[in-house]
């Protein structure tokens, strides 16, 4: 008989998803319990907020949780994520599930397989409740479509979650799951995570398998990754769907362990604060200046923050990244757009993607990829000499949620649905790690957030300062006022 923590359900999902595994295999709570007190909290925030789509059938969840409790019972553990609710993002197939990925095209069709990433986590223990709600494609920063409606922010729910992980920003801020995946090309983990107040990491190319898909090779740009309200509890995620896959060639066949304790001496350490890039990026007033009190934390535990200006053409890097964006989604999706009764079930942005992508010459997909490799090149140098380079995450602060995008920002006219966004692009050209990490809350109580972009294939390192910058600040500490209404 498991004991429950001495206040019932809300103890059990306060509980940070370390201490949650750690109470379970210690049977001191119980996989219903915890189902239990999830749904609960599901139950109370999911009708306003709308993060958690397509739910499973509950008497079906708690067969499943009956069962893993009775293989705990045995001694047979399943791995770290025993007994946890899960949501897999609604982009990639979940076996069993409805996938949609946003489009009214794919509304009500049920996923044969799993992804990798998937099938890791059921292999791990971990009880699929749902899916996290994503824009359509995972398109555009801010999570809506026509299967699900629009996803709320955590924090004011008359504003926008980000996205396209808004889903599982909102879910992780809200203990309506103790952790979540999700996934990142243009900041899809990055925005919601600095909308919510909570840690999103883009891994690096290769770090988590995202697949497997009809095209293994030129997939370089959206990657898996974790969300959690703390970084310790993103490395236990990523210690699950992290490492080698031989469905997926370019993964990495070295081993980091994720579970490995995250402190680490950075006395003497330089990071460079790049800002907004010398005035390149419009950025919303008051985020700037959130971000950089925050830094002042780097200070404390023995790094010096100094500003950098990267010397490079911030204008040639956006629009290799609109070509070698474009070519993708085209790529990808090219099958919808050729089928006249798809076509119109298309939301606008998913056109103009794939009209683009099909516009372009292989020579200026080619020239593109050559703009980027020299974009690495630049950060492998800053590199040399810091030790992280830091930007804002969101460049704006949590819009209205009936907005589609904001088409202006600092007095700027933005020219595409994405611009707003640009903040994302070096970490995910450059195929580094870069985690999304709470910077502080304005006046209106709308979050902000900076991102940390590691050096290459360095996802633990990165994991590390990230870790340290939450001891300093006390970030993690800081939640929702929904939780305490």
């Amino acid at each position: 008989m498991s004991k429950q923590p001495d206040n019932g359900p809300n103890d059990i999902v306060e509980l940070t998803a370390v201490q949650l595994s750690q109470a379970i295999h210690a049977r001191e709570v119980s996989s219903a319990e915890v189902l239990d007190a999830y749904l609960a909290q599901v139950d109370r925030f999911n009708p306003e907020v709308n993060a958690i789509v397509a739910p499973m059938p509950r008497e079906e969840l708690k067969a499943q949780a009956v069962q893993l409790d009775e293989q705990l019972a045995r001694g047979e553990s399943k791995g770290v994520l025993h007994g946890f609710p899960q949501a897999p993002k609604d982009i990639m197939p979940a076996k069993g599930m409805v996938t949609t990925k946003g489009s009214p095209i794919f509304k009500g069709q049920v996923s044969q397989t799993d992804c990798v990433a998937f099938e890791r986590m059921r292999a791990a223990g971990a009880i699929f409740i749902g899916r996290t709600n994503s824009p359509e494609f995972g398109l555009g920063g801010h999570t809506y479509n026509e299967v699900y409606g629009t996803t709320r922010n955590a924090f004011d729910p008359s504003r926008s979650a980000g996205g396209s992980s808004g889903g599982a920003a909102v879910s992780v801020a809200l203990h309506m799951l103790p952790v979540a995946d999700g996934s990142d090309m243009m900041g899809s983990l990055r925005t919601p995570a600095a909308f919510n107040h909570v840690y999103g990491m883009r891994t690096s190319v290769g770090c988590v398998p995202h697949g497997p898909g009809d095209e293994a090779f030129f997939q370089q740009f959206s990657v898996g990754g974790p969300m959690a309200r703390n970084v310790p509890d993103l490395a236990l995620l990523l210690s699950v769907i992290g490492g080698f896959d031989a469905r997926l060639p370019l993964t990495h066949r070295s081993q980091v362990d994720f579970s490995a304790a995250l402190d680490r001496d950075f006395k003497g350490a330089r990071i460079a604060w790049l800002g907004d890039l010398n005035g390149h990026l419009p950025t919303e007033p008051g985020v700037l200046d959130i971000c950089e009190h925050a830094l002042k934390h780097f200070d404390s535990f023995g790094c010096s923050v100094e500003p950098v200006v990267p010397e490079f053409d911030m204008e040639s890097l956006w629009h290799a990244w609109l070509d070698l964006r474009s070519f993708q989604f085209a790529g990808t999706n090219r099958a919808l757009y050729e089928d006249p009764a798809k076509r119109q079930l298309l939301k606008p942005e998913a056109v103009w993607e794939m009209e683009r992508g099909l516009a372009l010459s292989a020579m200026q997909v080619f020239d593109a990829s050559r703009v980027r490799t020299a974009w690495y090149e630049c950060l492998r140098r800053l590199h040399l000499q810091y030790e992280a380079l830091l930007l804002p995450s969101a460049q704006v602060f949590p819009f209205q949620a009936e907005l589609d995008w904001p088409h202006s920002v600092a007095g700027q006219t933005m020219d595409t649905y994405h611009r707003w966004m640009q903040t994302v692009i070096g970490a995910t050209m450059a195929g580094l790690p870069a985690l999304a990490a709470p910077a502080g809350i304005n006046a209106q109580g709308r979050p902000a957030g900076f991102q940390i972009i590691g050096r290459t294939q360095d996802d633990f390192g990165v994991l590390q300062l990230g870790h340290a910058y939450d001891l300093a600040s006390g970030a993690s500490k800081v939640h929702s006022p929904l939780l305490g209404a």
